[in-house]
């Protein structure tokens, strides 16, 4: 019971700063008074970190023909199919891990 009392105190004491922190920060600030003189502005002058900006030089994409993506698939797949095959007639464990010879990731 004591413990809960304390929490409970701990408690409003901690809402009581929270709303005085509150009360503070959205409190509205009184008018400046209109006596004082008034500073002449600084002209805003842009930075200068980068003069002239510089755009990436893009070399133009090389088009390649279709019949040549064509045919590089064919040539992954059979060689997938292959290694399947070989991997169906006598399985292993390192026939499971080692990597084809095709050139494409698999």
């Amino acid at each position: 019971m004591e413990m809960l009392l304390m929490g409970l105190c701990i408690s409003v004491f901690g809402f009581g700063i929270a709303a005085l922190a509150f009360g503070a920060a959205t409190r509205e600030e009184a008018a400046e008074p209109t006596a004082k003189a008034e500073v002449p502005a600084k002209p805003v002058v842009p930075g200068r970190f980068f003069v002239t900006p510089m755009l990436p030089v893009v070399p133009p994409a090389r088009q390649v023909p279709i019949e040549v993506l064509l045919l590089q698939i064919e040539n992954h797949v059979r060689l997938e199919q292959a290694a399947a095959e070989s991997f169906v007639e006598f399985p292993t464990e390192a026939l499971l891990h080692c990597k084809t010879t095709s050139p494409f990731v698999n």
